[in-house]
């Protein structure tokens, strides 16, 4: 298989893993679940993918680590968002 092909297949499926978790906690408003320490530790680190694929000029990385970024924002948003109603 093409390396290429490889790494945009491993970029969806990276950058989609996340949405069954949002999806879950936008129909039940319920975020006991979540650690806002993960949510940070992986906005960080997949921020820091989009600075790399941004250097390296690499258009897959770039793109499929910020949609993760923004799905886990979604995420975070919705952990304080949540939390605050108990």
């Amino acid at each position: 298989m093409n390396n290429n092909i490889l790494g945009i297949i491993a970029g969806i499926l990276t950058s989609i893993s996340m949405l069954p978790q949002l999806i879950k906690v936008l129909k039940e408003k319920n975020v006991d679940d979540l650690s806002p320490v993960m949510l940070l530790t992986l906005i960080v680190g997949l921020s820091l993918w989009v600075a790399y694929g941004i250097g390296k000029g690499e258009a897959p990385i770039i793109y499929s680590n910020a949609f993760a970024v923004l799905v886990n924002l979604c995420l975070l948003g919705s952990y304080l968002i949540y939390s605050k109603r108990k």
